[in-house]
C-alpha cells in the first residue's frame, strides 16, 4: 500500500488532480484531436480513488488516442514477438494492427467472421471469437484456420465473445450470443442454447461447459497465479434481473471452477454500468473496461484484489475491452466504441496478452 505521508510533488498533484476530475469530468471536454494541445501533467483523467491506486499513476504521462473511425472496435489483444496490437472492429468485419516501432495502423485481417475477442496462445497463435460464424478459431503459423468450438452437444455456440488462454494450453471463453442478436455485428439468428463459459483442453480438444450460473458472460480473466476466474455479467442488457457485476470463481484442478460469488459490483455514485472486457495485472489488481453511464464514469475501473475500486481512467467514449501490451507489458490499450486508446502505468499485465 502506497504511504501518502511522505508523497512526492507528483503523487500530490495526482491527488489533486482526481479531485479537479471528478469535479469537472474532463474527459468529455478534452480533444483527443490530432491538433489538440498536450495535456498538462499529471494526466486529471487518471482518477486515483483509493490510495493503493497513486502508485500505478505515472505523473508525467498522458492518455493517448492513437487511432479513431472504427463502428465498435473490441478484442484487443498484444502480440510480443511482433510486438503489435490486433483488435477488432465488429460491425467493419475486420481486424486491425498497430505496430508498436512507428505506430502505423493498417488493415490486418478481412474478412474477419465478424470477431470479437482475440488472444494469442502459448504458441504464439491467434485465437479468435467469431459472432458471424458462432466458432472460437485459431490461425495457425501457416496461415490455416482451425475451429476450436463450434457447438455444445450437437447445438450451436450463440456467438463466442472473448477467450483467455491457461498455462496447461486449454482456451477458456465467454459465449453470451451478442453477435447472434443482430445483423449489426454478426449473423441475425436464434440463441439455442444457456448463455455459459467453456473450456477447451488444449491436448484433446475436448470442450466442457465450465459455469452457465450468469446471466450473460462477457469478458474474462484469471488472476495471476491461475487460481481465480473473473467474469463480467453484462445481462442486464436483456435480463430484468440480472446483475451489473463481475462475479469470480474458485479454478479447481486446472480444469473446473467453483463457488461462484459476486466480486465486485459496477455501481457508482448511485449509477451503474457494464464491465465488458477485464484483464489483471501483476499485483492481482483487475482492469475493466466500463460504459453506458456517461461523463466520470466511462472508461476504466480498477479493483484491487480485495474487491475495492481503487482507480479509474476517464474516456470521451464507451470503453469495451482492455489489454497489457508494449515490448514491458506495462501499456494499456483500451479500446472504446469508435477509437483506440493507450496509457503507460507503473504495473505490468500478469500474462502474456
Amino acid at each position: 500500500m502506497a504511504d501518502t505521508t511522505s508523497a512526492t510533488p507528483f503523487s500530490r498533484r495526482q491527488m489533486l488532480g482526481a479531485a479537479l476530475a471528478t469535479v469537472a469530468g474532463s474527459a468529455l471536454a478534452r480533444d483527443y484531436g490530432p491538433n489538440a494541445q498536450p495535456v498538462r501533467y499529471p494526466d486529471p483523467d487518471i482518477v486515483v480513488l483509493d490510495k493503493r491506486f497513486a502508485k500505478y499513476k505515472l505523473g508525467n504521462t498522458p492518455i493517448q488516442r492513437l487511432h479513431t473511425g472504427m463502428l465498435w472496435a473490441e478484442g484487443p489483444a498484444w502480440n510480443g514477438v511482433g510486438r503489435y496490437l490486433l483488435w477488432s472492429d465488429i460491425p467493419n468485419n475486420v481486424q486491425l494492427r498497430y505496430l508498436n516501432e512507428d505506430g502505423h495502423i493498417s488493415t490486418f485481417r478481412n474478412p474477419a467472421g465478424h470477431s470479437n475477442g482475440n488472444t494469442f496462445d502459448n504458441e504464439g497463435r491467434q485465437i479468435s471469437c467469431q459472432h458471424g460464424t458462432r466458432k472460437v478459431v485459431r490461425y495457425e503459423h501457416s496461415g490455416k484456420v482451425t475451429v476450436l468450438a463450434s457447438e455444445w452437444q450437437g447445438k450451436p455456440l450463440n456467438a463466442p465473445n472473448d477467450a483467455i488462454v491457461h498455462p496447461d494450453g486449454s482456451i477458456w471463453f465467454t459465449d453470451p450470443g451478442y453477435g447472434s442478436l443482430m445483423n449489426y455485428e454478426g449473423n441475425k439468428g436464434d440463441l439455442v442454447i444457456k448463455e455459459a463459459v467453456y473450456r477447451i483442453d488444449g491436448k484433446t480438444g475436448q470442450m466442457e461447459k465450465l459455469t452457465d450460473e450468469i446471466f450473460k458472460p462477457n469478458g474474462l480473466c484469471f488472476s495471476p497465479d491461475y487460481k481465480k476466474l473473473y467474469v463480467a455479467d453484462t445481462g442486464a442488457s436483456h435480463y430484468e434481473n440480472a446483475p451489473r457485476n463481475i462475479k469470480v470463481w474458485d479454478i479447481v484442478d486446472d480444469k473446473k471452477v467453483s463457488n461462484g460469488r459476486e466480486f465486485v459490483s459496477m455501481e457508482l455514485n448511485g449509477k451503474a454500468g457494464f464491465a465488458d472486457g477485464i484483464r489483471a495485472d501483476v499485483d492481482g489488481n483487475v482492469w475493466a473496461s466500463a460504459g453506458w453511464v456517461g461523463e466520470g464514469y466511462d472508461g476504466v475501473h480498477i479493483f484491487s484484489p480485495d474487491g475495492v475500486r481503487i482507480g479509474q481512467i476517464l474516456l470521451p467514449e464507451i470503453c469495451s475491452n482492455v489489454c497489457f501490451g508494449g515490448p514491458k507489458r506495462n501499456r494499456l490499450f483500451m479500446t472504446a466504441s469508435q477509437s483506440l486508446y493507450a496509457v503507460y502505468v507503473e504495473t505490468q499485465g500478469a500474462h502474456i496478452t
